[in-house]
């Protein structure tokens, strides 16, 4: 008997795995919500698939996304990432992984983007109850918030709609449908 899954990912093999291995599951680590806060950046106005299937191809792009690098690219390093096909080639997308770099740095004098982000839910995900996924909203209140917060502190391509689905995605909401076999 197949598993029931998210109607989201039912495409192809690559998307279940995704959906069956990283999506919703709580991630902690600052490299890896770095790369998904910016990879989540990169897929505005495009599907995630479209994302998806260039996560390598990004992780070589942003040299496995090392964050002190990155925040030094100059015009140079641009017209790389400009010129490499293997990532969305947006000027706007790209200088924005950078700001997002140069921002993260600040934070991390502070605290640790983990730290930061898990302390909007206590340090625990959000689990929805969701019976469709026509019931999953596209931003909450919660990601308004942090969007807001996001925004001051200098980071870009972070709106509401994007940070839900950052949200979602690096396991601080929970939003596996309550049929799908990875619910908790």
């Amino acid at each position: 008997m197949p598993k029931k899954r998210c109607d989201w990912c039912l495409k192809d093999k690559l998307y279940m795995d995704y959906h069956d291995e990283v999506w919703g599951q709580p991630v902690y680590d600052d490299k890896e919500l770095f790369e998904y806060l910016n990879l989540e950046g990169a897929q505005a106005g495009l599907s995630w698939y479209t994302i998806l299937t260039r996560i390598d191809t990004y992780r070589k792009a942003f040299e496995n996304w090392n964050i002190k690098k990155i925040a030094k690219y100059g015009q140079k390093d641009i017209d790389r990432l400009l010129a490499d096909k293997g990532i969305i080639r947006n000027k706007l997308k790209v200088d924005a992984v950078i700001q997002n770099a140069q921002a993260y740095l600040e934070l991390k004098k502070e605290q640790s983007l983990s730290d930061y982000l898990w302390n909007f839910v206590e340090g625990k995900p959000i689990v929805n109850t969701w019976k469709t996924m026509s019931e999953i909203p596209a931003q909450t209140d919660l990601s308004n918030v942090i969007s807001k917060d996001l925004k001051k502190r200098g980071f870009k391509f972070v709106g509401p709609t994007i940070i839900y689905a950052y949200m979602q995605a690096v396991g601080m909401v929970d939003d596996h449908i309550v049929s799908c076999w990875k619910r908790k």
